[in-house]
């Protein structure tokens, strides 16, 4: 039988790769080494976070399945940084890791024009650099029109502890062993990352007086933008915070040699994440730093494990069980399951085009952990981009690519294509330029659109939003027309907020732009009866006007640069005068466009001029 799409692998970006094409219609096969991880949580039990937690909230809007099933099986919500501005504001939710991929395989098994086999993809069938199918271990060819590759961690994984190393996925599976070859003869450059997880403990062996107990939000919250929050705020399951102590960190430096990072092993080519590191790490780089925090958190409702949030690593066991028992409150703790690192292979994500098709074989797109990103949201929004443009390509429509300014989803996949990665990739708002434009309230403002255009927001969603975007607009319009006078009840009224009394007349539009004065606050002029969501809307809206079109302006002119497009068979070995970094780092990337060129890595603004002054005058000939 011939698909349309094949997805290969079953986490979370094998779950939103498939799930995308056979909405929009084309026959997909979701191939996976086991049907009962798939949407598994290998780490940490949660969803979302900072930056992580506004990817979600895009994954929706675009017409995703994370936030709906995190909303589902979440069994304690926050948001982080809600004391701050909005631009740094994200949702994060504690998720129950044993209901969550059940969830998510029902949907699965629910989506009309989806198969699910389980299998292991060992080889891919590939003509004149065309995908063409894949091959089972087995033997077996499947074929299809695209290939999606989503293999996490299973290309040649390697579970690292101490001075041992066993070949095999984070459950203990058989991982891939071929497909990673496969792919290096095909003329993909393949690298080693590590990346790992902390202890699970029992939670009733915890002495729960010695940490501070960590509740979720008493506002309700939702990832997803098509229903409203459905849970008891009173009965979200509690978190706890502790710390690492001096013993803690003598007792690793003590053992330090016995880490396989550090010595246990000595043929380790993997890099761990930067942003994530091991416990060991944290020791070792912040030496001057008298304790680490540590979150206790529950896994599920239906098991009775906490997840150490922080002490990740590969010490050997004896060693792991005096770190975790010299923790305040894990004296007496009792290990379910050791900590652990893996290894894996990946492949170098310049080879990959915007689109997340690969650069070398037409029809084959990547996503995941295979693009060299780590966690399970960059992970997701990946698989989604990935589906959608195998798609459109079957379909014969253009190619689907969010800009930098359009979404975390745009800055994520950019940043892989133009820089690469030296370790596993993380988001953070840090990354983005336009942050204060990438807020978490707004994702469906931004994205809801394509969703609708590219086939995954239905009419009866996209007319929700519709009206959403209206009553934004009426209640603006309300507050620009209706004006107040320095009269003695206002000036008396607006003293007792306090905020400084009026001496002419001013909109209500121009009163909420002072930083004391909410929406709140104007019920004492005007009714106001639009639902919360649209209040917190046009109050961002109208508060951070100004550095909103500041952003504006500043995204317009790199999307003039971005419009202006590089031939894709530009020869820069033609190009006199450019630098020879510049020159290998151009035809190693192959930017698209002017934007993209100038964030490569090595590529400066002088070659920049004369790349752009090489392009006029071939616009001339």
């Amino acid at each position: 039988m011939m698909y349309d799409c094949i997805v290969v692998g079953g986490g979370h970006a094998g779950c939103e790769a498939s799930l995308a094409p056979a909405r929009m219609g084309l026959n997909t096969l979701l191939i996976t080494g086991n049907i009962n991880n798939i949407a598994d949580m290998p780490c940490n039990p949660s969803i979302g976070g900072s930056a992580k937690g506004i990817v979600v909230r895009e994954i929706d809007a675009l017409g995703g399945e994370m936030g709906k099933n995190a909303d589902k099986t979440q069994i304690q919500m926050k948001m982080l940084n809600s004391k701050k501005g909005p631009a740094v504001q994200a949702l994060r939710a504690q998720a129950d890791n044993i209901v969550y991929p059940k969830e998510m395989l029902k949907t699965l098994k629910n989506q009309e024009h989806l198969t699910i086999l389980e299998g292991m993809v060992e080889d891919l069938e590939v003509e004149e650099k065309k995908i063409k199918g894949v091959i089972l271990d087995n033997g077996e060819k499947i074929f299809a029109k695209s290939v999606i590759l989503t293999t996490g961690t299973y290309l040649k994984a390697d579970i690292l502890v101490g001075d041992t190393r066993h070949r095999e996925g984070p459950h203990g599976e058989k991982p891939s062993q071929h497909l990673s070859d496969c792919l290096k003869k095909l003329g993909f450059q393949i690298i080693r990352l590590k990346t790992g997880t902390p202890q699970r403990i029992e939670k009733d062996s915890i002495h729960y007086e010695k940490t501070k107990r960590e509740d979720g939000d008493m506002t309700p919250y939702a990832f997803s933008f098509d229903h409203e929050p459905n849970y008891d705020v009173h009965n979200q399951i509690p978190c706890y915070l502790t710390y690492t102590t001096e013993t803690t960190h003598q007792i690793i430096r003590d053992n330090l040699n016995k880490s396989s990072m550090y010595g246990g092993l000595d043929d380790i080519k993997g890099i761990g994440p930067r942003y994530c590191p091991s416990i060991e790490d944290k020791i070792v780089r912040f030496a001057d730093k008298e304790r680490h925090q540590l979150f206790l958190e529950p896994t599920s409702l239906q098991s009775n494990e906490i997840y150490i949030q922080g002490f990740s690593t590969s010490m050997p066991h004896d060693i792991q069980e005096q770190m975790v028992h010299s923790i305040p409150g894990l004296e007496d703790a009792k290990i379910l399951k050791y900590a652990y690192a893996i290894e894996y292979d990946a492949i170098y994500p310049t080879q990959v085009k915007q689109t997340l098709e690969t650069k070398l074989i037409e029809n084959l797109y990547t996503a995941g952990q295979i693009n060299g990103t780590s966690g399970y949201e960059e992970a997701a929004c990946q698989g989604l981009m990935a589906g959608i443009n195998a798609a459109l390509k079957i379909k014969g429509k253009e190619p689907f690519v969010l800009k930098r300014s359009d979404a975390y989803i745009g800055v994520l996949i950019d940043d892989l294509v133009t820089k690469g990665v030296k370790d596993p990739y993380r988001l953070l708002t840090s990354r983005s330029e336009y942050r204060l434009l990438l807020r978490h309230d707004n994702a469906d403002l931004r994205l809801r659109e394509y969703g609708y255009r590219v086939g995954l927001i239905g009419e009866e969603q996209y007319q929700k939003f519709v009206q959403k975007k209206q009553q934004i607009e009426q209640m603006i319009q309300r507050l620009k027309n209706h004006k107040i006078t320095p009269a003695t009840q206002v000036n008396e009224y607006l003293s007792q907020i306090p905020t400084a009394q009026l001496k002419d007349g001013i909109t209500l539009y121009d009163l909420l732009k002072r930083p004391e004065i909410q929406v709140e606050h104007l019920k004492e002029f005007i009714e106001i009866k639009e639902q919360p969501e649209i209040v917190e809307q046009v109050q961002i809206q109208i508060k951070y006007e100004g550095y909103i079109q500041k952003a504006k302006r500043e995204a317009e002119k790199m999307e003039r640069l971005e419009n202006k497009k590089i031939p894709e068979n530009i020869d820069y070995q033609k190009i006199k005068n450019i630098a020879s970094e510049a020159r290998q780092k151009l035809e190693e990337i192959r930017p698209t466009s002017i934007g993209q060129a100038l964030r490569i890595s090595g590529v400066n603004p002088a070659d920049i001029s004369i790349l752009m002054i090489y392009l006029k005058k071939g616009e001339k000939k």
